[in-house]
């Protein structure tokens, strides 16, 4: 029997556990057809020096980005403990929006159904009036077991059809997971404004230069980067992940892709291929911020005057609040959102101590900037970092305050050690500019105050020492008299 709409059926794909560890999957994927996109993932989103950190399933990141955007439905195809726990997750952070699922079995699994049963799900839920994209996840079972997403339709009534695999065991981090949803949105959205006309964003874009920016900030931190950008005639379009398909448009349309977030490597090949210049690292602190302008200046060819004028301005006051915000305190800090390179930064230009900053991304050219500043400065930055890695350093360094994952939080805390969970405390914060300047210090400076309460608490909680045993008394026998 031939699908409804010509596409070829599916081979049988093997049934994969979904216990039977990353190698096994992998092995599966491939032998099912899936090389090629495990290849471009492992390129695009390398692992080691160890496997992969740990953080929760990678796939959240994806499904944020589709639940964060207007007009775009998400469904998922996998295990549905993990469809649980995702949605779970999803719900938790916000999300109103309903998650779409289709459910299988080990039936439908090996005979192709559940491919059946993904393109009826899209196509009931692919309508024009509604939605301006459907958005299909495979996760890690669907994938191992090869059920085809490429064979979907491309658009279905003028909806476009996004197919995606995220699986745990290709993609190592949910903030990659980011990247391959919106790298798979902007290279359709290049595809449609190459080939004629799009739609405008809802908001009049400013005349002149644009600079996209990349990654999820603070709500405040866009603002503050256009007006460093407006002495130089430049302006800021939608960001990536954008909010709505039409933003898409926008953000390619540009002059540069600021990767403020460096981890974005397929949307950046993207904008490379649109023919975008790329700059790295981000206006954070005096020194990084002068850095940076001096980097989207020259991009967009404007006169070393004009960028001196537009440093001037925006120095003088991230200069002001960093004097009157000085932070004295040795630290680590680690995390998992892509930012933590900068948030060290402007922690030791403000006067913080930081031997070790540890991150769950991997290393890649939009961070050289940072990381060889702080390597100048003696910090050491280790790149996939494990929950065991950073422990260890918490340990050698004995920090004021350490900023990370959860994990390394609840150690901090069991030896006494003020800890601040990075995603938090510090992504919900400004972090470019001056506001950066004044939120972070403040952070820590109310933090490290709590150093002897958790020392208190830890004391409270110490096991009580065990009772000295009694001192025995040995009683000599007493000879009998003799008469």
């Amino acid at each position: 029997m031939s699908p409804p709409d010509g596409s070829a059926l599916p081979a049988k794909p093997a049934e994969p556990g979904c216990h039977g560890g990353a190698e096994t999957m992998q092995q599966a994927a491939r032998a099912v057809g899936k090389s090629a996109m495990l290849d471009r993932l492992a390129a695009d989103y390398p692992k080691g020096p160890h496997d992969q950190p740990q953080s929760m399933c990678p796939a959240f990141g994806a499904l944020r980005v589709g639940l964060r955007m207007r007009r775009v439905a998400t469904i998922l195809s996998g295990s549905a403990c993990c469809v649980y726990g995702l949605t779970f997750t999803s719900h938790f952070y916000g999300a109103r929006r309903s998650v779409g699922y289709v459910p299988f079995d080990s039936e439908t699994l090996v005979t192709g159904q559940l491919f059946e049963d993904i393109r009826k799900a899209v196509r009931e839920t692919a309508r024009p009036a509604d939605y301006d994209a459907v958005v299909i996840i495979n996760l890690c079972v669907p994938t191992a077991s090869g059920v085809p997403l490429d064979l979907l339709p491309k658009e279905i009534d003028g909806v476009r059809i996004i197919g995606i695999d995220v699986p745990g065991f290709g993609v190592p981090t949910h903030a990659e997971a980011k990247d391959v949803l919106a790298g798979a949105m902007l290279r359709y959205a290049r595809a449609e404004a190459e080939a004629g006309a799009v739609a405008r964003p809802r908001t009049k874009l400013a005349d002149g230069q644009r600079v996209t920016l990349l990654g999820e900030l603070f709500p405040a931190d866009p603002p503050g980067i256009a007006a460093m950008l407006a002495p130089m005639g430049l302006a800021i379009g939608p960001q990536l992940p954008a909010r709505e398909w039409r933003d898409l448009y926008a953000a390619l349309d540009c002059s540069i892709a600021a990767a403020v977030h460096p981890f974005y490597t397929a949307s950046i090949r993207e904008f490379a291929a649109a023919g975008r210049a790329v700059v790295g690292s981000a206006p954070v602190g005096e020194a990084a911020t002068a850095d940076w302008l001096d980097a989207i200046g020259k991009a967009a060819n404007i006169d070393a005057k004009t960028i001196d004028r537009a440093k001037a301005q925006a120095l003088a006051p991230i200069r002001a609040v960093m004097a009157a915000n000085p932070v004295d305190a040795r630290m680590i800090v680690s995390g998992y959102e892509g930012s933590e390179l900068l948030v060290a930064r402007l922690l030791i230009e403000a006067g913080a101590t930081i031997p070790y900053v540890g991150t769950a991304l991997p290393r890649t050219e939009w961070s050289d900037p940072d990381r060889l500043w702080l390597e100048a400065q003696g910090t050491h930055v280790q790149y996939r970092a494990s929950l065991e890695q950073d422990i260890a350093a918490m340990r050698d360094v004995k920090p004021d305050l350490a900023l990370g994952t959860t994990p390394l939080v609840q150690a901090a805390k069991e030896i006494g050690t003020p800890a601040v969970y990075f995603t938090n405390m510090v992504s919900a914060r400004p972090v470019f500019g001056a506001a950066g300047a004044a939120a972070l210090p403040a952070i820590v400076a109310t933090q490290c105050k709590g150093r002897e309460r958790f020392s208190r608490m830890v004391s409270f909680f110490e096991a009580p020492p065990a009772p000295k045993p009694a001192p025995r008394t040995v009683t000599k026998p007493v000879k009998a008299e003799v008469a």
